[in-house]
């Protein structure tokens, strides 16, 4: 086999490590093209690929994590990782794991994380890597990694909710959830969504966004079902989709451009969260971006002339 063909072979592998350590497509995608120009320079023929380009990818994002930290903390509003429509990685073996810790809640987990607790936690809990080849990647002792380790798990373990819902129930209560806001039904909203509900938007100051949230089950649902009947007058359009492995939708213009995704948490049997990402820089993975602003004055103006 070619270092191509090894290449590509383990490329859904490096970007899921590498998106998982940084919550972001483009500095994942980015992360694994350096890993393949260091790799294809290499006069080194490693005895395990997996191994040496897991371990050079994991590198490179700590570093690109570092940098990153000091730009979120200017960030302007709510940060959330930018939306994963579909992991390329599949492991039926992992497939719990993958799929609980590609959740925005897991992934706003990670970010409490130090780079190297974050990179050690991915490597480790959610790949299933031993912790030889851990301190190889992170140019740590066996003995820190596994310290590394404790530490992360911790802190994951005391931000997690305490009763988390299956799939099923997830499914069925985010199909409800969608009619309910298809039909502009505050009552039948209102009874899905926890009394303490937040519904929060990232926009990075590039797109219309709610202050610093919308909280408490009335409050979401008038909000809900004022909008959308405007959203659909001018076009809007919104289609369930699973986003970052959880329940959610992606919504787009009248053209067809992608507006924001929603993403949903559940707890309990009600929806405790809805994230909304809307700032376009991190929605071009997607296809092509609507315009935002635009789409809320269009909006505003409907409203206002049916009020």
């Amino acid at each position: 086999m070619t270092r191509v063909e090894e290449f590509e072979q383990l490329r859904p592998l490096l970007f899921s490590i590498a998106y998982r350590i940084l919550g972001s497509v483009s500095e994942a995608e980015d992360a694994v093209q350096e890993t393949w120009l260091r790799y294809e320079s290499s006069p080194v023929q490693p005895t395990s690929a997996k191994a040496y380009l897991s371990a050079v990818v994991s590198r490179i994002s700590i570093d690109v994590l570092r940098s990153a930290r000091v730009r979120r903390e200017e960030y302007v509003g709510p940060w959330f990782p930018e939306p994963l429509l579909t992991d390329p990685y599949q492991d039926p073996e992992r497939s719990a794991e993958l799929s609980d810790s590609l959740s925005m809640a897991a992934l706003l987990l990670l970010e409490r994380l130090s780079p190297l607790e974050r990179a050690v936690f991915v490597l480790r809990e959610v790949f299933a890597f031993g912790f030889p080849e851990i301190a190889s990647a992170v140019d740590r002792s066996e003995a820190a990694c596994r310290q590394l380790a404790v530490r992360a798990r911790r802190h994951m373990d005391a931000g997690r909710p305490r009763f988390e819902a299956d799939r099923q129930e997830r499914e069925e209560l985010a199909e409800r959830f969608f009619e309910a806001f298809r039909e502009g039904d505050v009552d039948g909203l209102r009874e899905l969504l926890s009394a303490d509900v937040a519904m929060v938007g990232d926009s990075g100051g590039k797109a219309p966004q709610w202050g610093r949230g919308i909280f408490g089950a009335q409050n979401v649902a008038r909000l809900l079902a004022s909008f959308v009947t405007a959203l659909i007058r001018i076009g809007v359009t919104f289609e369930p989709h699973e986003v970052n492995g959880q329940p959610g939708a992606i919504f787009r213009d009248a053209d067809g451009k992608i507006l924001n995704t929603w993403t949903l948490d559940v707890l309990g049997g009600r929806i405790q969260t809805i994230r909304s990402v809307v700032n376009p820089d991190k929605l071009g993975h997607m296809g092509p971006v609507a315009d935002a602003w635009a789409i809320a004055r269009e909006a505003n103006r409907v409203r206002r002339s049916t009020d």
